[in-house]
């Protein structure tokens, strides 16, 4: 989608529609004008109701509204979405707009043919106003991670057969052409070396091998890096502990968190961010078969801590240990695990936030900060010592259930807790945002979470 920022005085073409907002009117309504351009009437809460959560949602239900009247060209005053009590500058207006018309317009039809009259989706946005350059590029920062967030959707939505590890490591590759990120991918073998047991140990009962995923970004010559680690199980059937089956239909997002570090990577490098970044993302696909790993294996993972398996399909935290043990060579900063951990945090927290983990409350305040000013809400659970008993193993070192039905994100993220002593951590359970829910106007699957909050806590961390 073209977005345009112009001081434009000229007649403005038959094609494009005027977009008015218009104060306590519930529905739109679309007005034909034979000498100037059509109008669209979009109803909106009281100005002085509008909150920066409703700002995020104001031009996604623009283009959803558009959409439906198959309107392909729009313009609109940019002072309309200026709203002096929330005290917000005209660049961070210009990225708010720009990422949410692009989140909107985004549709994944990779798989379906296209209709004659081709897809519904906005073409072209003039946003009229004063001469700003600040807004250009807002505007512009705006549609590179909003590209990245798409992107990651698109990822995340890709049938599990079509998303194998070695895929999703090529996906990683072409994320970051010409953008200056080394990519190394390590496997089997690599790993055996290594002491990756618990990578290996879960995807062996598939056919398709696992990999390893490692992309350094260094946007400075300087400094200790923050690492971003991405869950990345391309399917989850739940292996020998094997999901029920309307619970396994969309476990082609299992990798939701390796897909979300690898745009995350991409966009930081795109906007050119002085920072030092790698991602770590383990890939496997955890599948039934002869060779699967067994309920009461142990797993020797790289750290030398064993992991006593009594559940398979708690198999995301045991490849999370050993990409979060390999984090320590980089003596990082900070070490930010994202994942589709637990069920149990959507019933915790519904599906309106990610449940964040951490110790130091500096980061939890940050997180929060973060999550209210991009729009990838989170919400902290505690990570108190007295879950660790939840997780203590029999033969094992550290179980990778608990003892008890209860807390599961909690005790998930304590499992964690175990691999990540040696650097400040925090663990971002993204399963609440792994796929829309009405009334955000976005499409069905993926949301992309939580890249516009990393990228913007990269920029600030």
């Amino acid at each position: 989608m073209k977005i345009l920022y112009t001081t434009q005085t000229a007649p403005i073409e038959k094609e494009f529609v005027h977009i008015i907002l218009k104060e306590s009117q519930k529905d739109s309504r679309f007005v034909e004008n034979s000498d100037k351009i059509a109008s669209l009437v979009i109803g909106i809460d009281k100005k002085r109701d509008m909150t920066l959560r409703k700002l995020f949602v104001l031009p996604r239900k623009i283009i959803a509204i558009a959409k439906q009247y198959k309107i392909k060209k729009l313009v609109m005053d940019f002072s309309d979405f200026s709203f002096p009590h929330l005290r917000i500058l005209s660049q961070e207006l210009g990225e708010i707009l720009a990422i949410n018309f692009e989140m909107a317009n985004f549709q994944f039809n990779t798989y379906k043919t296209p209709p004659k009259e081709g897809w519904d989706e906005v073409e072209e946005i003039l946003l009229l106003g004063p001469k700003n350059p600040k807004i250009n590029a807002g505007i512009v920062k705006g549609q590179v991670v909003a590209k990245e967030v798409n992107a990651t959707r698109t990822l995340a939505n890709t049938p599990g057969s079509d998303m194998t590890p070695a895929i999703l490591a090529e996906a990683a590759r072409n994320a970051v052409k010409k953008l200056g990120v080394k990519v190394r991918v390590l496997d089997e073998e690599d790993m055996k070396e290594l002491g990756m047991g618990g990578i290996l140990g879960v995807g062996k009962g598939s056919s398709e091998k696992s990999k390893f995923i490692i992309m350094e970004y260094f946007g400075r010559k300087t400094g200790k890096p923050v690492i971003l680690v991405g869950k990345g199980v391309t399917f989850d059937s739940g292996g020998l502990n094997i999901k029920p089956g309307d619970s396994m239909s969309d476990m082609n997002m299992d990798m939701s968190g390796g897909a979300a570090v690898i745009h995350t990577v991409a966009a930081c490098a795109a906007i050119n961010l002085k920072k030092n970044i790698i991602g770590l993302i383990p890939a496997v696909e955890n599948m039934p078969s002869g060779s699967s790993f067994r309920p009461g294996d142990i797993l020797k993972t790289m750290s030398g801590k064993t992991i006593e398996v009594l559940n398979t399909d708690a198999e995301g935290r045991i490849i999370l240990a050993d990409a979060l043990t390999y984090a320590e060579k980089y003596k990082p900063r900070l070490v930010i695990d994202v994942a589709t951990l637990t069920g149990a945090a959507l019933v915790a927290l519904g599906q309106r936030a990610t449940a964040l983990f951490t110790k130091d409350e500096r980061l939890e305040k940050l997180f929060r900060q973060t999550g209210e000013e991009s729009g990838d809400y989170v919400w902290p659970l505690p990570l108190w010592d007295e879950y660790d008993e939840e997780i203590k193993g029999t033969f094992g070192d550290v179980a990778n259930i608990s003892k008890t039905r209860y807390g599961g994100a909690i005790t998930g993220a304590a499992f964690l807790k175990q691999f990540a002593q040696n650097y400040p951590w925090a663990h971002l359970d993204i399963a609440p945002r792994m796929t829309s829910i009405e009334g955000e106007y976005l499409a069905k699957g993926a949301i992309g979470t939580p890249v516009r909050l990393l990228v913007k806590l990269l920029e600030k961390f």
